[in-house]
Parts: structure tokens; sequence; C-alpha cells
């Protein structure tokens, strides 16, 4: 792996980082009803979930993928599901009396950890990537140790960056808004759009 795949490689992901998809709903979601660690827990189950998919697609994640469609079919209404549900509570939640974000409890964070885990391991474009376009920057037939490492370290900087990003600006956002009325009215729109 020369420095030019590495820095499409890098540019690639951080591209999809970016794309406005579940993982960044669930970042923001989480962010702005529970906090930035929350949110950064949300992170960090995601850039785990594709560090899986990495060491699946070194180990030939194509064929594992087939071999266990069942499993990420799974995965996937799963992290659907969790969404629906995350949406409806939105919906029904109590508008609070202030906009401070709740005391960050150990199983709040990793209820936000294996949130974005379980979402990412049943997200199709993340299937996707790590099976069809990633084999495109990494002949994985070669690949060396080394090599591994500068792809965790890539996908830790591209994915985790972009989604601790997200969570920073949510909870800008939500100080920011301590004085808007219709945050009830926001919250039931969000929670419908994620159960869509």
């Amino acid at each position: 792996m020369g420095l030019v795949e590495i820095l499409l490689l890098f540019a690639v992901m951080t591209a999809l980082a970016l794309v406005p998809s579940t993982s960044v709903a669930l970042v923001v979601a989480r962010s702005s009803t529970a906090g930035f660690l929350n949110g950064g827990a949300v992170a960090a189950g995601i850039v785990v979930g594709d560090l899986i998919f990495v060491c699946l697609a070194v180990l030939g994640m194509a064929a594992l993928a087939e071999a266990m469609g069942s499993v990420f079919l799974m995965l996937r209404y799963l992290a659907g599901a969790y969404l629906i549900w995350f949406g409806i509570s939105l919906i029904r939640s109590k508008p609070a009396s202030k906009l401070e974000p709740p005391g960050q409890s150990v199983s709040t964070l990793s209820a936000s950890f294996l949130s974005g885990l379980v979402l990412t391991l049943g997200d199709v474009k993340a299937i996707l990537f790590y099976a069809s376009l990633f084999p495109a920057f990494v002949d994985l037939a070669t690949i060396t140790a080394s090599e591994v490492a500068i792809i965790v370290v890539l996908t830790v900087v591209a994915v985790g960056g972009v989604k601790l990003g997200y969570a920073y600006l949510a909870t800008k956002i939500v100080s920011s808004a301590k004085a808007f009325r219709g945050r009830r009215s926001l919250k039931a729109t969000a929670g419908g759009l994620k159960v869509l």
C-alpha cells in the first residue's frame, strides 16, 4: 500500500462517514438528547464495528458474509428495530425543564456504545464497502501487519473523527437552543424521521 492508496482510502472513508446516514442520525440523536459523552460512545461503537469489518475483509469477508448471510440480515433488522424504538422514545418523551444533559452513567454509555456497534454491523453500506470497494484500495492477498495497522489508524481517525465532529456539533446546537420554545415539536419530528 503506497501513499496514494492510503490517502485515497482515507478520503473515501471520510466521505462515507460524512454522508448523512442512520449512523450519523444516531450519533446526533444521542448527543443532543443525552450529551456529548453518549454521542462519543456511539461513535466508538461505530468505529469498533468498522474495525470488525476491516478484520473480516482481511480474513475474507465476502466468503464469510455468504456463509453467515442470515446473521448479517438479523443484525440489520436489530439495528432497524433499535432506531424505531429510539424514534418512538423521542416522540413520547416529556420536555425537560432544562436542556442540560443528564448524568452519564456507565449503563447509558455502554448502551450508546452497543447501539453504535449493532447499527454498524447491520449497515448495508458498511458491508458493501468492506466487501466490495475496500479490496480496490488494499490487496488483501498480500497485506502485511503494518498495512493492517495503517488501516486501523485510518479507520479510527476518518470514521471516529467525523462521528465525533457530528456529536460535538449536535451538543453545540442543543446548548445554543436553550431559549427555543418549539423543542417538543422538534423532538417529535426527529423521532418520526427515525421511525421512517
